[in-house]
């Protein structure tokens, strides 16, 4: 097997289990990702650019591609003419998924962290199942695993669509919103495509719901209810699980009780913070319910679970300063990172550094961006992250700049565009800085290593000892 783009989280996961499965693996990419230098250690052939000649050095069976692979790509065109099979991702991840009792995660948000904690129960629990994620998970120090059992817990991604070829003994559906602006025109379109998945289930397979949402709320009223029954989450009691009494914890961590069925299961105290962590940690104790786990095994594993990588993850707090990152690159994620920062830090400045993802998204979304961005204290704005897009005429993070200067008058802006370079913007939020605050990076491209150019700016001037613009020194 040999794979395009097996820096990306999915690539990278399915790599591993092609591999753990005993199956000679090559891949490539344009850049060599943490993913990618991963895989390298555990001897996968990893190699930089794309190129025709990948196909005579490695002489695979069957190219796969992901979906930021642009179409025209030299090494499928080749492949096809020489006659290897070609196919997707998810078309591979579907074979094995299908032949196992899949659990499927899918959502515009939550996907990743939600998988990986019925991923942590179920395998504390004893099922010894397949994992697939999204992003690297710290209890498993990695994105992938191949287990003995028959389960197979999968995040299922609609970006491309391909998340129907997935045919689940169980579903969660997070929630449903308006993204990936270039294969959605509206949101009903993405209420579409979600309605044919989730009736791509398997007979008898249960739907577990977030009844909180309006999107999934919009999907109930399509839904093919003879397919299994239908499990909702949320908060209070209303739905079959709920959460009451949410006390966020100084420093992270949040706790609540757990209603099921209107009685008083227990109290769920979480490592990982936020509310929209309670509404993931309940759909996950909905999935082991389902599969006869005891609440208190969910209650052991999600107090210890520590969170995914670039999931409101706590870097490193240095001289007084917590340096933060985060993924959000949606402003509906946007504004649930602010809100668990400003639970369990109350009253500290913010300091965030944010790089749109894709130029789709940014033109269709700036207003939203900004509105969300408005609600911290000091604002470095990046450029677009272009992923696989070109770009659009008259689209860049200046969309955003403006809405906020114009429209809702925020002046602790800094762009790190036009005149100011990225070592300008470094030194400036140097300055800013001060003992008490929070650096949060934001985004889905690769803000987190500007993150980490302003972490070591700041620890050698703590070197040299010099003050900061307020006169102590960092």
């Amino acid at each position: 097997m040999h794979l395009l783009g097996v820096g990306g989280a999915g690539m990278s996961g399915l790599a591993l289990l092609l591999e753990e499965m005993g199956l000679r693996v090559s891949g490539c990419d344009a850049t060599i990702t943490c993913y990618a230098q991963k895989l390298k250690e555990k001897g996968i052939e990893v190699a930089l650019g794309h190129d025709v000649k990948h196909l005579d050095l490695y002489s695979p069976d069957i190219v796969i591609y992901s979906s930021a692979i642009p179409e025209g790509n030299g090494e499928i065109s080749q492949a096809i003419i020489k006659g290897i099979p070609v196919m997707k991702r998810a078309e591979i991840l579907s074979l094995i998924f299908n032949c196992k009792r899949g659990i499927g995660i899918a959502g515009t948000h939550g996907k990743t962290t939600t998988t990986s904690m019925i991923s942590m129960i179920l395998e504390v629990a004893g099922f010894e199942p397949t994992m697939a994620i999204g992003g690297e998970v710290t209890d498993i120090g990695g994105n992938a695993k191949l287990g003995k059992g028959d389960y197979m817990v999968c995040e299922l991604d609609e970006s491309d669509r391909a998340f129907e070829l997935f045919r689940p003994a169980m579903t969660v559906i997070t929630n449903i919103d308006w993204d990936h602006v270039n294969m959605y025109p509206s949101l009903l379109e993405v209420i579409h495509v979600f309605k044919r998945f989730v009736n791509c289930r398997k007979d008898g397979a249960p739907l577990v719901l977030c009844g909180e949402d309006k999107g999934t709320q919009l999907l109930m009223e399509h839904i093919d209810r003879s397919k299994g029954k239908i499990i909702t989450y949320g908060f209070g009691g209303d739905w079959d699980w709920g959460a009451k009494e949410l006390r966020p914890k100084f420093g992270g961590g949040i706790s609540c009780t757990v209603i099921h069925n209107g009685a008083d299961v227990g109290m769920l105290d979480l490592a990982v913070s936020g509310e929209h962590n309670v509404l993931n940690a309940l759909a996950a104790c909905a999935v082991s319910h389902e599969l006869g786990i005891p609440f208190e095994v969910c209650r052991s594993v999600l107090g210890c679970f520590r969170g995914a990588k670039r999931r409101l993850q706590h870097l490193e707090s240095y001289s007084g300063i917590d340096f933060i990152d985060d993924y959000g690159h949606h402003p509906r994620e946007i504004e649930a990172t602010l809100r668990a920062l400003k639970s369990i830090f109350p009253g500290r400045r913010i300091i965030v550094i944010f790089q749109p993802h894709r130029y789709t998204r940014t033109v269709a979304m700036y207003r939203e961006f900004a509105r969300a961005l408005a609600e911290v204290d000091f604002l470095l704005l990046m450029p677009v992250y272009p992923a696989d897009e070109r770009q659009i005429d008259g689209v860049s993070s200046e969309l955003i700049a403006r809405e906020l200067r114009d429209n809702l008058d925020f002046r602790n802006l800094l762009t790190c565009y036009g005149d100011v370079s990225e070592e300008d913007a470094i030194g400036t939020i140097g300055e800013l800085l001060e003992a008490g605050d929070l650096l949060l990076t934001l985004g889905a491209g690769d803000v987190d290593l500007f993150g980490e150019r302003v972490l070591e700016a700041v620890k050698a001037k703590a070197r040299l000892g010099t003050p900061t613009a307020a006169g102590t020194k960092v």
